[in-house]
């Protein structure tokens, strides 16, 4: 990081001079024409300019400006100090030119800056100051608490003062300790953190990619699976986003909160494979452990096993006897079978209906080599779960079809969260079947609670059931076993949106979206949210951003009811029935909801449920259904579906 002092320098239009804090467009008329910022203002575009394009966090910002003791409401304080920011430089939130925010993050600077004058002695001058101060700093404060001791020491009260003094020398050391490495995010619990970098394909053939990136799934279920209490593991996409990137680790460090970072490269040479690991710990990069490990292709599984067995030795992970001797065992699996798997994985999470198709021949290849991993039987009930819900396949078969193959992958292995998950999402879409799903998801969570699609699902459950005490703390848990993945912000937010908490909804779901600007649910219920709020002007260009021409069609029927615009409403809904009435029910009876129309809502509603609607899992808590609820054919209709009301 280029360390600024006293000197000019220029970003996009604008110059910075680092000894006045003054701050001058270089394209205005007037050349004197100069805004001189407020001291914590010119401080955040100063740590931004230091860094250089590479992210600023807000710990880092909040350490900057309000160090030691300072109360304050942070979060508060630096928002308004990024807005009074951006107001400077003429930047705006939602189409950023100057400032990105990078969700719950923190912010970059987005153009290259350009040193006019520089002065790097007096830099190392100002350092060594700052040292210094805060050495001085450090000796007030300890003198301070030690005056307040003996202040406020009474007769034997020796247990206080012993107490006090040992905070003293805590205070002292901890002081030290955050001013040298104040840059990296502590973790948010006591746990150990631990990242496992996407696999580097080595190989020299780029079919390889496949192979990569399913071992470094495999290697993160199994770090995950442990010891969940004490160990931590970003989940897999979060950390695939510094795939072919050369960021540096302790940037890596902050951006997930991690103490602990696991860098893995994948060679080939014949019919034997060469896998690198190596272990480093963040806050000074160095190397702890490192292994190279030979073998041939079958033995992968088993490979995966040691290195995990390794790097709970290193970090201290203490495992039971049972995790010991599951780690011990060894998991025969076909290595055919297992690049197949491999193969599906890759496709399915590609999502689209091409390679949702291909996924699901490479599961069927997978289970016809190997009858017995139950991971590809699971793998195979998802797309055709998938399948069956989108309207790839006829519902009915593929409902049947995910059914069986589930059903295989838990008699195989009944200790399997993915297929317990798997099970529940059947019970709930399909059977209507609540307290049998609610116990698949809470089986799911305690077999494998380090695992983010799981703790994501079970938070679904909760909150279409309406449990929005628990909903939300296994929304956050997800995230922080996964903070860069879009869809873990989404599910955040659609709870709030059925909570009715639509300003905060609203901000999630851009989170969601400042990660993946494809999530198309996030734009689904920022149109609907904008609608609810009274803004369907609004919800027009969100619509426009959704992919799908039925659910086009679906939100356009909302927004120009709610717009005064009948025509308009009535053709966007005559071509959902007309086009849609298959796979589309359960939104035709929404939108008939929304325009106060109940007798075609419940008819709609009872058409859903003949076709097994997967939409039928919200009808408890969809505000779009709220006209409905004074009717009493609702709660019948709660009835039939088994939920409570």
């Amino acid at each position: 990081m280029h360390t600024l002092s006293v000197g000019r320098v220029r970003f996009g239009s604008f110059e910075l001079d680092l000894s006045t804090g003054e701050l001058r467009s270089i394209e205005a008329p007037d050349p004197n024409n100069k805004v001189l910022l407020r001291e914590q203002v010119f401080q955040v575009l100063r740590m931004l300019l230091e860094r250089e394009g590479k992210i600023v966090t807000r710990e880092e910002i909040q350490g900057r400006l309000w160090p030691d003791d300072t109360v304050v409401d942070f979060d508060h304080s630096i928002n308004a100090t990024i807005k009074t920011l951006r107001r400077a430089l003429g930047d705006s939130a939602d189409n950023p030119r100057y400032i990105e925010t990078l969700a719950r993050r923190g912010y970059r600077l987005m153009l290259p800056i350009q040193y006019l004058e520089s002065a790097p002695e007096t830099a190392l001058e100002k350092d060594r100051e700052r040292r210094e101060q805060s050495v001085a700093e450090m000796s007030e404060n300890k003198a301070r608490v030690q005056e307040k001791v003996q202040r406020q020491m009474k007769p034997h009260s020796w247990k206080a003062a012993l107490v006090l003094a040992s905070v003293v020398i805590l205070v002292g050391a901890g002081y030290i300790s955050w001013r040298h490495f104040r840059g990296i995010t502590p973790p948010k619990s006591e746990k150990i953190m631990l990242a496992v970098l996407p696999f580097q394909n080595l190989t020299g053939d780029p079919n390889k990619e496949y192979l990569a990136d399913g071992l470094t799934e495999e290697t993160i279920s199994q770090l995950g699976r442990l010891n969940p209490e004490q160990l931590g593991v970003i989940a897999r996409t979060s950390v695939m986003g510094y795939k072919h990137k050369d960021e540096r680790l302790d940037q890596i460090g902050r951006d997930l909160s991690v103490q602990y970072v696991l860098e893995n490269s994948l060679r080939e040479s014949g019919d034997h494979m060469r896998l690198t690991a190596q272990l480093i710990q963040v806050k000074d990069q160095t190397h702890l452990w490192a292994q190279d490990y030979d073998y041939p292709a079958k033995d992968v599984l088993n490979v995966e096993d040691e290195v995990a067995k390794a790097v709970a030795h290193e970090i201290r992970v203490l495992l039971t006897s049972k995790q010991q001797a599951e780690l011990a065992q060894s998991r025969p699996v076909n290595p055919e079978a297992f690049d197949a798997y491999l193969q599906g994985y890759y496709h399915f999470e590609r999502d689209t209906a091409k390679d949702t198709e291909m996924a699901a021949k490479y599961y069927e290849r997978a289970t016809q080599l190997d009858p017995s991993y139950a991971l590809a039987w699971v793998g195979l009930s998802r797309v055709r779960n998938w399948q069956a819900n989108t309207g790839l396949i006829p519902a009915e078969e593929g409902h049947r079809r995910a059914r069986e193959a589930v059903e295989r992958a838990l008699a195989l292995n009944p200790n399997l969260a993915e297929a317990h998950t798997q099970m529940g999402r059947i019970k709930q879409q399909v059977d209507f079947d609540w307290a049998g799903a609610d116990a698949s998801f809470r089986r799911a969570v305690a077999l494998d609670p380090g695992n983010p699609e799981v703790v994501r699902t079970a938070a679904s459950s909760a909150a279409v059931l309406g449990r929005f005490d628990e909903a939300p703390q296994l929304n956050r848990r997800a995230i922080d076993l996964d903070p860069l993945n879009s869809e873990s912000w989404e599910h955040l937010a659609e709870t709030e949106f059925f909570m009715g908490q639509l300003d905060q909804a609203t901000a999630d779901f851009k989170n969601a979206l400042q990660l993946n600007a494809d999530v198309v649910a996030a734009h689904m219920s920022l149109s609907q949210i904008y609608v609810m709020q009274g803004r369907p002007q609004d919800a027009l260009p969100e619509i426009e951003l959704v992919r799908y021409d039925p659910f086009r069609a679906f939100l356009y029927a909302i927004a120009y009811h709610a717009l005064g615009r009948k025509k308009e409403s009535d053709a966007a809904l005559s071509k959902l029935i007309a086009k849609y009435h298959a796979s589309m029910a359960y939104q035709i009876a929404q939108v008939y909801a929304f325009r106060n129309q109940s007798n075609e809502a419940f008819e709609w509603l009872d058409r859903a449920y003949a076709q097994r609607d997967n939409g039928l899992i919200e009808t408890k808590v969809d505000p779009l259904l709220k006209s409905l609820h004074s009717d009493p054919r609702f709660a019948a209709f709660l009835k039939k579906l088994n939920l409570p009301t």
